[in-house]
């Protein structure tokens, strides 16, 4: 009497748990992609999540990248439920040959996931230095779902693993690198001036970056106007488009604009006016009354304020996507 063969649970189980781990990435990436097209700030222990979201690396060809993220692991999730939705026993042809195609996609979808995310950490801990408790987070989620999709099923070909593994590897990171190749470019993202709009290094903790573009009489004028008027820019030292704000202003003319600190660890912090304001994100602007959130252009503050000066502004936010 021959004994069937028993399934190991995994391969019960490895599709649910995979749709699981997926939706898990999708909603930390939705989240973070509202985040970025907001310039709000994230809900993070820290500020490094913040830094990291504000960093070029961040934005892929104009878009968040949390947005792509999004649209992997929900792609990997409707991957791993497809085929519980065809009936086995009225259709058990059609039902295997989509789980076989389906697995395909899901293994070269998490190999290509895990390396990106690999690549993403070698940035966050050795370019960005900064700790992004999302980021790992995905990283996690993105690596688990790669033992999964290995684990999850019996392999007749192992060689195929490996294989896929070195195709979809390449095609990633070749992929990746050219994705990237302009945000170390000096010229990427400048002022009309060209002088870089963004910010370098790491920030003085409680100041933020040193501004390095120079004002011209239009921005001081401009300052000056806001200030006479009673306008209020609510920051955190810690934003890099705080810190862009102040690059169009420029040195000479950003010290004459009436700020608010809202982290408690900044210098001269108000955190009690902030919280009056009902300010969400950095920098929030206060003219006439009304509240506008985000890096605003110069000739845009020149209009809602009123300003009647010189408008030959030096620099210009051409880069903020």
């Amino acid at each position: 009497m021959s004994r069937r063969r028993s399934i190991p649970w995994i391969h019960k189980k490895s599709r649910i748990l995979i749709a699981a781990i997926a939706s898990c990435g999708a909603l930390t990436t939705a989240y973070l992609t509202v985040v970025k097209l907001t310039q709000g700030s994230a809900a993070c222990p820290t500020n490094s999540c913040d830094l990291v979201l504000a960093s070029p690396y961040a934005t892929v060809l104009g878009l968040p990248l949390a947005l792509f993220g999004f649209l992997a692991y929900a792609s990997m999730a409707v991957f791993a439920l497809l085929p519980l939705r065809v009936d086995a026993a009225k259709n058990k042809d059609t039902r295997t040959k989509l789980e076989n195609v389906t697995w395909l996609l899901l293994l070269a979808g998490a190999i290509a996931m895990s390396i990106f995310s690999g690549y993403l950490m070698y940035l966050l801990f050795f370019t960005i230095k900064a700790l992004c408790l999302y980021c790992l987070a995905s990283a996690v989620f993105s690596l688990t779902l790669l033992v999964l999709t290995i684990i999850g099923r019996t392999w007749d070909d192992i060689g195929q693993i490996f294989f896929t593994a070195i195709i979809v590897g390449m095609v990633t990171l070749i992929g990746t690198l050219g994705v990237y190749a302009n945000v170390n470019n000096p010229n990427a993202r400048t002022g009309s001036n060209g002088v870089s709009l963004e910010p370098s290094g790491q920030p003085t903790a409680g100041v933020g970056w040193a501004i390095t573009t120079t004002s011209g009489e239009a921005e001081i004028e401009l300052a000056r106007h806001l200030t006479k008027i009673g306008a209020k820019e609510y920051v955190a030292w810690w934003c890099p488009h705080c810190h862009e704000q102040k690059q169009l202003f420029g040195k000479q003319a950003y010290p004459e604009i009436q700020k608010i600190e809202c982290d408690p660890q900044g210098k001269d912090a108000r955190p009690d006016l902030c919280k009056a304001a009902g300010i969400q994100g950095f920098p929030t602007w206060q003219i006439n009354g009304k509240l506008y959130s985000n890096v605003q252009p110069l000739e845009k503050l020149a209009q809602i304020s009123g300003y009647q000066g010189p408008r030959n502004f030096n620099n210009f936010p051409g880069a903020f996507k």
